[in-house]
This record gives C-alpha cells, sequence and structure tokens, in this order.
C-alpha cells in the first residue's frame, strides 16, 4: 500500500492546550508522525510525498471567510498588544442566539475555533494545508486505480467544520478526500472509527445525501465532544438518514467493536458508494492516553480486514492516536490487517 506523507507538519507544535482548566502542550504532537511514518516504512510500504494539489480542494469544503481567517489569524494576533504566542479563543458565540460577525479578531477567533484544543501557531496554516494536500493526493491515486492508499495526515482533520476549527483539527481531511472522490463516484461514505466523534465531518455533510456518514466513538455521554455524536442524529433535509452515529460504552473491547462495525457495514452496503473513505483514528486502543476504549493492537488489524472485505477502493486518512508504546504496532496492525483481507 502506498503510503502519504509529508515532513511539512512538523514547525506545528502547539503548547497551549487546556484540559480542566490547566494549560499543558497538546497531545497532538509532531512525535506522532514520526511514529506512525517509522512503523509504516518498517513494513515496507512505498511512503510517497504528495503533490501541491493547490487551494480548490480545501475551498470544496470550507468556506472562505473561515480559510481567510486560518490564513492570516496568527500574524494578525501577533500585532495585538500582550498577544500570546498562539492563537487561542477566549469567547463565543451562543448557540442558537442571533449574532454578528465580528470585526475584532479576538472576536473572529472565538467564532472560528470551537475549543482550546486547536490552538494556532506560526506554522498550523503551512502544516494544515500540507496535510489536506496528502489526503488529496492518496484519493487521487485511489482514483488512479489503487485498490487503497493510506493518507498519513498531521494534523488530523475530523472534528474541523466547514467554518470551524475544533480539537486539534483545522481543515477536514477526511471530507475532502470524500469531495475529491466524488469526481467520479455518485456515492461515497466515510467510516470514521476514531475514539472521539467525527463532530465535523457531520456537520459538513448534514444535509448531503451524497455521501454517507458512519462514526463508532466512544459515547458522548462520557466522552468528548460531548454535544453530538448521539445515536438520533441521522442527518436533516436531503441528508436525513444519511449520517449514523453508534456510540460505544467505556471500556468496549474488540467483540463489542466489531459488533458496531457489521452494522455499519450492512448500512454502506445499503448505501451502495462507489468508494470509502476510512477515518482512521488509532486512540480506541486500551493503552491510548485517552483510555476511553479498550481495542486490543490485533484488534486493529481485524477491524481493518473487515473493511477491506467490503471490496471498495478506500482512503485510509489518519486521525487520532497519541503517544503511547503501542502507537506504531497499532499502525501496522491495522494497515496489515487491511492488505491480507483485500
Amino acid at each position: 500500500m502506498k503510503v502519504i506523507y509529508s515532513d511539512q507538519h512538523t514547525g506545528h507544535d502547539p503548547q497551549q492546550f487546556i484540559v480542566r482548566g490547566r494549560m499543558k502542550r497538546s497531545n497532538e504532537q509532531p512525535e506522532r508522525g514520526t511514529l506512525l511514518l517509522d512503523a509504516a516504512r518498517a513494513q515496507g510500504h512505498d511512503i510517497v510525498a504528495p503533490e501541491d494539489h493547490g487551494p480548490g480542494p480545501r475551498a470544496a469544503i470550507h468556506t472562505p471567510q473561515y480559510l481567510r481567517f486560518l490564513e492570516t489569524a496568527w500574524e494578525r494576533w501577533q500585532q495585538l498588544e500582550g498577544a500570546s504566542e498562539e492563537v487561542i479563543p477566549n469567547v463565543h458565540p451562543f448557540p442558537g442566539q442571533p449574532f454578528t460577525y465580528p470585526d475584532s479578531l479576538v472576536g473572529q477567533a472565538g467564532y472560528h475555533m470551537g475549543d482550546m484544543a486547536c490552538s494556532i501557531g506560526r506554522h498550523t496554516w503551512h502544516a494544515a494545508t500540507w496535510s489536506a494536500h496528502v489526503a488529496t493526493h492518496a484519493a487521487q491515486l485511489v482514483l488512479d486505480g489503487e485498490r487503497a492508499a493510506y493518507a498519513l495526515c498531521r494534523p488530523p482533520g475530523h472534528h474541523a467544520y466547514a467554518d470551524r476549527a475544533n480539537g486539534f483539527t483545522y481543515l477536514n481531511n477526511a471530507a475532502i478526500a470524500a469531495q475529491h472522490l466524488r469526481s467520479r463516484h455518485d456515492r461515497v461514505a466515510i467510516l470514521d472509527i476514531d475514539v472521539h466523534h467525527g463532530n465535523g465531518t457531520q456537520g459538513i455533510f448534514w444535509r448531503r445525501k451524497d455521501v454517507l456518514t458512519i462514526s463508532l466513538h466512544g459515547d458522548p455521554h462520557f466522552c468528548t465532544p460531548f454535544f453530538t455524536g448521539h445515536a438520533h442524529e441521522t442527518g436533516e433535509g436531503e441528508g436525513l438518514g444519511y449520517n449514523l452515529n453508534l456510540p460505544l460504552a467505556r471500556g468496549t473491547q474488540d467483540e463489542g467493536f466489531l459488533a458496531a462495525l457489521a452494522t455499519a457495514h450492512a448500512t454502506i452496503r445499503a448505501f451502495a458508494p462507489g468508494a470509502l473513505v476510512v477515518a482512521l483514528g488509532l486512540d480506541a486502543h486500551e493503552n491510548d492516553p485517552y483510555q476511553a476504549l479498550a481495542v486490543s493492537t490485533p484488534g486493529f488489524g481485524r477491524i481493518l480486514g473487515e473493511i477491506a472485505r467490503l471490496g471498495l477502493p478506500t482512503v485510509l486518512v489518519q486521525e487520532g492516536g497519541y503517544l503511547s508504546d503501542d502507537l506504531g504496532r497499532n499502525l501496522a496492525s491495522a494497515l496489515g490487517g487491511f492488505e491480507k483481507a483485500a
């Protein structure tokens, strides 16, 4: 399997991440990319550098207003008196209430940044655009005939909405890949197996019927993002019935995850997509720092093997999975399981 990777992510190293009121370095660190790359290389995969696919793929998903904000926010922030090194919001609009888009950069940060886990540094925009190029390149390889390709994206993307950063993410790589696949396929499915609900992906395709979105994740009654990911969320308008959430109980192990995956697969088969995007989170692992679910390392091989048996052209897009001794082994198990079953 071809692995698409760019080292342009390394300058993005967020230092401002607030957890239960305490500031710490982000869990989404450059070392993640190195560990995942080393694991893919050790398996003998062909490492491919992406091309610059230009602004079109990201503009097909994200609003111009949001893209302008992301590109310019850091430099503008540095001109504010007493500003921190990274852009971080401290005020937000109230859901469902009237508001006016603010002229103030501080207000714009609150509008476009959904939480305190997506600070913007000097190199964030550059890293995010190249992460999107990685996803686009993988999708193009699949359009060109590859059975599957793995986009080693960093920063990840599935929490990013059309106009809002959220949860370590800025540009929604899985959505960008799916939209790129739509250039040839009438219907595309996105299957998200990250431990956290793919809220940004759900939001982007909420009213669309051409892209089926399915997410298996820790139940939002105990697991962030809390506000979304519940089973009753099924889409709206033309998209009603084209979103499926399968929340999982704390500590769910391999068999429970695979049972939910079987439900997801039945829905995917009924939808009959031409291609599949897998939002490949590895943070459902039993030793991941988030400790929400308890999938084993061999379990990832079984999960990806079942996904491969769908028989669809597939783009694997890296999402979560954080620093632990098992991270590289989890990726090796996942890619190996897919290739063995494909």
